[in-house]
């Protein structure tokens, strides 16, 4: 432990044991300083961190003057956004976008099924379709499953038209005069010439009138003009 050195007088000169043993003690200090900082040498030496060149850095978006923070408004969005948000955008009802997505999509069967509109149904495609539910009557020598219920237009569908193969343009075609455009049309161009359905409903107002007033009457008239007829003779 290090012994103080004290003076009885202040003024009082120092004698040559004081003044060495004072040179001794600044002498141990200095050297003891001394073995300290080569101590502390090797561990500066292992902090030393290379310097890093960063680069130009981006300048920050706030910047500040005395007290006062102020923000650069220009860079707080990307160029790309900026330009959407200052041009004119048009918003859509998501309600009625999504009715108008409904509609697009039920416009067509689908492409499932070769994407067929929805029907039209107009007063020649009524006809047609109702024919068609008849396809039995129309054809005593063809049988067709029978379909009960009123007719029901299908909810897709469409018309087309027939293109002719590569036959024989004389024999093997029907004439323009001959072609009808409605399956109406066919219907009762073959009634003109077969008179079929003309018989037909005569059998059947006969069978249903079979065992009336009106056919009795009307058996008697036949009876009548037999009988004139004879007598003529």
């Amino acid at each position: 432990m290090a012994t103080t050195l004290t003076l009885d007088h202040p003024d009082d000169d120092l004698t040559d044991e004081q003044i060495e043993e004072l040179l001794a003690r600044a002498t141990a200090r200095l050297q003891q300083k001394a073995k300290d900082r080569q101590l502390s040498k090797p561990i500066e030496q292992s902090l030393n961190f290379p310097k890093l060149d960063a680069g130009d850095l981006e300048k920050p978006y706030v910047s500040t003057n005395g007290d006062v923070a102020t923000i650069d408004s220009s860079r707080l969005l990307d160029q790309k956004e900026r330009k959407k948000a200052e041009s004119i955008r048009k918003f859509e009802d998501p309600v009625a976008a999504r009715k108008a997505a409904d509609e697009k999509r039920k416009a067509t069967a689908g492409s499932d099924w070769f994407n067929l509109p929805k029907t039209e149904l107009t007063p020649e495609l009524k006809r047609d379709l109702q024919l068609i539910k008849m396809r039995n009557v129309l054809d005593p020598h063809r049988h067709y499953k029978k379909e009960g219920g009123k007719m029901k237009a299908p909810e897709y569908s469409q018309v087309g038209t027939i293109i002719e193969g590569p036959t024989e343009f004389f024999s093997g075609r029907i004439e323009n005069k001959k072609r009808k455009r409605t399956l109406v049309e066919e219907v009762l161009a073959g009634e003109q010439e077969t008179h079929r359905f003309k018989t037909k409903y005569g059998q059947l107002q006969e069978k249903k009138t079979s065992g009336k007033k009106a056919f009795y009457k009307a058996l008697k008239e036949k009876r009548k003009g037999g009988i004139k007829k004879a007598s003529k003779g």
